[in-house]
């Protein structure tokens, strides 16, 4: 088991205690967190601390993460586009219609199957047993570079990186309209739809901050070609912004239109490029993934 340990500062005194740790350990999702609470593994002292539980000034919080329980997920013989690996991390390009990890529906044919195969169970167990090794996720019809952390040193020391936005993601899209600006910041919180539960939008409540700078690369008549770098990291980030700002990605049609673009199969959005600083080297590393086919071939057609 693996142990942390901090004291309040005044300034953060009277917070839940989930959230507050949820900017402690971002590694963890904030359920993930609250079930700790549930089972006794974060504690004040010796008095064990519900989720609820408003921390106070100068209060000692511990936090004892249990070694990872066994995965039930079978390992699947599935081809990756390992693009970097040693042994703490590795690169993957993952391809448009892959789902990242299993929930209802995708228990097979998912990338940690694909990963549980090739690392042969070397992965991080910090985000559990559903997500060994996953740092951050994109989208099943997004595709593009994915970084996965085979230990938990790694997968503690990038997730610093993604906390202090100091980790490099940019991504490729092709988006309804045209662009007036030829860049642009999306500056709006993002947080759980409260009609549609599976979806996210812009909303002051229950939300996270998220930032998102596009560039736009070319214009097509009714859609237009741009370039999306991440500042913050939320789920469905630049789907939810770019359809904010009236211009939903082509294809997508959950936050855009209805009408299916048969060629596409979902969103056109490419995670190109992505960069960090390796947790054991300190080297600065910067990988950038070309283009899929279905992104040139929309491309073309837009440009006939």
């Amino acid at each position: 088991m693996e142990q942390f340990l901090w004291e309040v500062p005044p300034e953060e005194a009277g917070e839940r205690l989930d959230k507050w740790l949820c900017a402690k350990m971002p590694q963890l999702t904030r359920s993930g967190l609250q079930k700790l609470c549930d089972e006794g593994f974060v504690r004040c002292g010796q008095t064990a601390l519900a989720k609820s539980y408003k921390v106070k000034s100068l209060d000692s919080i511990s936090v004892l993460l249990p070694e990872a329980k066994p995965l039930d997920t079978k390992a699947e013989d599935i081809p990756l586009d390992v693009v970097y690996e040693d042994a703490d991390l590795l690169v993957v390009n993952k391809p448009k219609g892959m789902v990242v990890h299993p929930a209802a529906g995708n228990y097979e044919g998912t990338l940690v199957n694909a990963l549980l195969h090739h690392c042969r169970g070397q992965l991080s167990g910090i985000n559990g047993v559903e997500r060994p090794g996953i740092l951050h996720r994109i989208d099943k019809n997004t595709s593009g570079l994915l970084l996965v952390a085979k230990t938990d040193f790694a997968h503690l020391c990038l997730a610093e990186q993604v906390k202090a936005h100091s980790m490099t993601r940019m991504y490729e899209a092709v988006v309804y309209g045209v662009m007036k600006e030829s860049d642009g910041t999306v500056d709006a919180p993002i947080g759980r739809d409260p009609v549609h539960r599976k979806k996210m939008t812009v909303t002051k409540l229950h939300s996270r901050n998220a930032v998102t700078h596009y560039h736009t690369v070319a214009q097509y008549g009714g859609f237009a070609h741009i370039q999306c770098r991440l500042e913050t990291g939320r789920t469905h980030q630049i789907r939810v912004h770019m359809a904010y700002i009236g211009h939903p990605l082509a294809g997508d049609d959950v936050y855009g239109p209805k009408k299916v673009i048969r060629q596409l199969n979902g969103q056109c959005l490419h995670a190109r490029t992505l960069g960090f600083v390796h947790p054991r080297t300190g080297e600065r590393m910067e990988f950038t993934s070309p283009l899929p086919e279905y992104f040139i071939r929309f491309l073309n057609t837009l440009r006939a």
